[in-house]
């Protein structure tokens, strides 16, 4: 490697090729810009369908990251968190993801928050320009750091697919697609109103 193209290294990604981190840094407004596998992914940013989806989700989570009286509480959850997973990394942004409270050190929201810390779990809302890359890219990757549970939710097709960590890769626990709440690990402990989700 010469001496310029050691010099061009980004000190905070220095196992990444520069131009990628260049794109990355300098990505426009309109696209959601990631680095997986050492490649640089922009995606359009999400249409009003599935925006809507991913904040309906997070609105009827609340009882777990913002809990009143009765409710479960115990989880930190974030819309589209900046994520570094692994030595390289690979820079993700989930639609959401949540972390146990009992995992998060002082300061995670603070001067020592640190984006490295995986969650315990991710949710990918899909979308005809997002699905492969949220299947088939992205969700090894959070197998691979140890997310304990990742949902798909496709609100075209009315669909909430939830699968758990298991040691030889993910387990699909449930799929469900009907009108009943449904209780989906590992938020099982309050009802999910699935219609909710994707009404008009």
């Amino acid at each position: 490697m010469s001496g310029d193209a050691v010099r061009s290294l980004d000190p905070r990604y220095p196992n990444l090729d520069p131009a990628v981190v260049e794109g990355y840094r300098n990505a426009p407004e309109n696209v959601v810009a990631e680095i997986i596998a050492g490649e640089l992914s922009l995606l359009p940013r999400p249409r009003r369908r599935h925006a809507r989806t991913s904040s309906r989700l997070g609105a009827r989570l609340a009882g777990f990251d913002d809990p009143r009286e009765g409710d479960p509480g115990g989880w930190i959850i974030l819309d589209e968190p900046e994520l570094e997973l692994g030595p390289r990394p690979d820079v993700l942004i989930p639609d959401l993801a949540g972390w146990r409270r009992e995992r998060c050190p002082p300061g995670f929201f603070g001067d020592a928050e640190d984006p490295s810390l995986a969650p315990d779990w991710v949710c990918e809302v899909l979308s005809p320009s997002t699905t492969r890359t949220d299947r088939h890219r992205k969700l090894p990757i959070y197998h691979r750091e140890g997310v304990g549970h990742a949902w798909l939710i496709d609100p075209i097709a009315h669909t909430l697919e939830v699968f758990r960590h298991a040691p030889g890769g993910w387990l699909l626990v449930a799929t469900f697609d009907g009108a009943e709440p449904v209780q989906a690990e590992p938020f099982d402990a309050l009802a999910l109103d699935l219609t909710s989700l994707w009404a008009e």
